[in-house]
């Protein structure tokens, strides 16, 4: 008999076998025996089995983190500007504390204990259906310079100075599809110690309005301004900004032609920040030139106070596989307290800054599905 047959032997017997006596249970037993050629207890188990077959479990591990946890989890990921999970992991229990503090979300202790314990991937693999990729490149519209073998050139590998001051500057042009006539530029300046950047917006590309917004970098950093490292474009390889830089006592180097690894730190938040938040459209108003400043005063608090970053400690090769080491996230405010370059009053300053931020206000984004954090 094929195993079909069988079990359907088995659902025509069973009901009489389940009301029989004893002695005609064994009548049964001995007469599915016979037909079946199957062993006496198998036939046992096989007619004691439930009338209604059980739901199969699924296979694996059951889930261990429940829609609770999952929803409190999809929530600060959102306010965070959803970060990756390396970022996003060591920065959750600040982040609770801040949306708390902030009245965006309560969540219970129980949640807040199991989201602490989440591993990274675990984050990544709860996180995967709302990712999404996507974008496109962008113009470049970096002019050499004819000044440019007449100031030092440094690579990425020259400069290790892990005192805050030493920033890499570059511009990101508001221009869309097209380079013809005026538009306005972001001036991007980035610590290479500490990750702290500010976001300036400029009329156009000129030396001396390009210059005057290193000038006002100049003003909000927290520390004092050392070093300043551009790209070879003539809006920063010119007298102007050269001279300025020598008067002020601020070591200035461009990088390489062609190489945009040698700013790597500031060609990152190119993209990540500045193109992520404003996108890639034309601007040239002075009604945009105002909107964008304002977007950038706020801007830069939320991306040096509640966005973390993780810093390579070293990489070493093996063949052909390079093994990468990174130092745990942290946010650019909390790496300047750390790098004990700040004032008393600096550092009071930007503490009371911090005690006033609202990921949840400061972030943009909306959820749709309006999900609880859990308290």
């Amino acid at each position: 008999m094929t195993r079909q047959s069988i079990a359907e032997y088995a659902k025509a017997v069973k009901e009489r076998y389940w009301k029989a006596s004893k002695v005609e249970k064994t009548k049964i037993l001995d007469e599915f025996t016979k037909t079946a050629g199957l062993h006496r207890k198998a036939v046992i188990r096989l007619l004691n089995s439930p009338r209604q077959p059980a739901h199969r479990r699924r296979r694996g591990r059951r889930p261990k983190y429940s829609p609770a946890v999952i929803a409190a989890l999809r929530v600060l990921w959102e306010a965070s500007d959803r970060l990756c999970s390396k970022r996003l992991k060591p920065f959750l229990p600040d982040l609770v504390a801040v949306m708390r503090r902030c009245g965006e979300c309560q969540v219970a202790a129980d949640i807040e204990a199991q989201l602490c314990q989440m591993s990274a991937a675990t984050i990544d693999r709860v996180l995967r259906p709302w990712k999404q990729k996507g974008g496109r490149r962008s113009l470049s519209t970096t002019v050499p310079s004819a000044l440019r073998n007449a100031i030092p050139i440094r690579t990425f590998a020259d400069w290790q100075d892990s005192r805050p001051g030493f920033i890499e500057v570059d511009t990101v042009a508001h221009c869309g599809e097209s380079l013809d006539g005026f538009y306005l530029n972001t001036l991007v300046a980035v610590d290479v110690a500490t990750g702290w950047a500010e976001f300036v917006a400029v009329l156009g590309k000129g030396q001396e309005r390009i210059g005057t917004a290193v000038h006002h970098v100049r003003e909000r950093l927290p520390f004092p301004l050392l070093g300043l490292d551009s790209d070879n474009g003539s809006e920063f390889i010119n007298q102007h900004l050269a001279g300025w830089c020598k008067r002020e006592s601020v070591t200035f180097t461009p990088s390489r032609p062609y190489r945009k690894n040698d700013n790597c730190y500031v060609e990152q938040k190119n993209g990540s920040i500045v193109r992520h938040v404003i996108g890639r459209e034309r601007y040239s108003s002075r009604q945009a030139y105002d909107v964008l400043n304002r977007i950038y005063y706020l801007l830069r608090l939320y991306v040096n106070f509640l966005q973390p970053s993780v810093k390579l400690v070293r990489k070493t090769r093996r063949g052909a596989v390079v093994h990468k080491v990174y130092d745990t996230a942290q946010t650019p405010y909390q790496r300047v307290l750390k790098a004990g370059v700040l004032s008393d009053a600096k550092a009071a300053q930007l503490t009371t800054i911090y005690a006033h931020l609202n990921p949840q206000v400061s972030c943009g984004r909306s959820i749709k599905t309006q999900t609880p954090c859990g308290g």
